[in-house]
């Protein structure tokens, strides 16, 4: 296996603490054929744009790709501003989830999954919030949309990112999609996640207490009906 390379592009410097305002993927490529969202292209770059005008980047030079519909802004270390949520492959180790984020003013990875462990063998992100009031952001994602259908929940604390619950027979992608179905809600409630069963009939609610619960929302009728109940109508 060829050493993963990482090389790390910073256009300009400044000293001041910043937050990261705008994300993208660039350097389009096709070393990681897969197509599950529709075409060869996959990207190995990924460059932010900080609140100073700054723009950092992270390029991978082999082994790796961001195999993802677009870089996500979730609050993931509950300190008001941003970190960055990727969905990154492996040409022979599959995906793995990614937190980006700025230390010392360069970006790096503050977190990530395992990798699910097989080529072409991809995760679907869902949420980020602190779903069961600890304090803590849990992480939502599918794995294996397609194939295993699990939901899995991780916690992100400082230097640690655990797993803490599973729920099987959930999904949020069908093959061949440049998009993710569902997402997160809080129609006052608390926050909730989106998803939908398995058989692709049902838009599903889950909550997470002392265990993930699930409750059926209604019907799945398309995107339009699944983002009816993100907006809480």
């Amino acid at each position: 296996m060829r050493a993963l390379a990482l090389a790390w592009i910073c256009l300009a410097s400044s000293a001041a603490a910043q937050t990261i305002t705008a994300a993208s993927y660039g350097a389009p490529t096709d070393r990681y054929p897969h197509a599950v969202l529709g075409d060869d292209i996959e990207y190995a770059q990924l460059d932010v744009t900080l609140s100073d005008g700054r723009q950092l980047s992270a390029f991978y030079e082999a082994d790796l790709v961001f195999e993802d519909t677009a870089p996500r802004f979730w609050d993931v270390t509950g300190d008001g501003a941003p970190e960055v949520v990727t969905v990154e492959s492996h040409e022979t180790q599959g995906a793995r989830l990614v937190i980006w984020g700025l230390e010392a003013g360069q970006l790096r990875q503050l977190a990530a999954t395992p990798f699910i462990g097989t080529r072409f063998r991809w995760l679907a992100p869902v949420g980020a919030a602190d779903m069961d009031g600890d304090g803590h952001i849990e992480i939502a994602y599918i794995d294996r949309p397609h194939l295993a259908k699990t939901l899995r929940i991780w916690r992100y604390k400082a230097d640690d990112f655990v797993e803490i619950a599973t729920l099987p027979g959930l999904t949020n992608h069908r093959i061949g999609e440049d998009f993710i179905t569902g997402g997160l809600r809080d129609c006052g409630q608390g926050p909730e996640l989106v998803v939908v069963d398995a058989r692709w009939s049902r838009i599903m609610s889950v909550t997470l207490g002392k265990e993930l619960s699930q409750t059926p929302i209604g019907p799945f009728a398309g995107r339009a009906s699944v983002d009816a109940v993100l907006a809480c109508q």
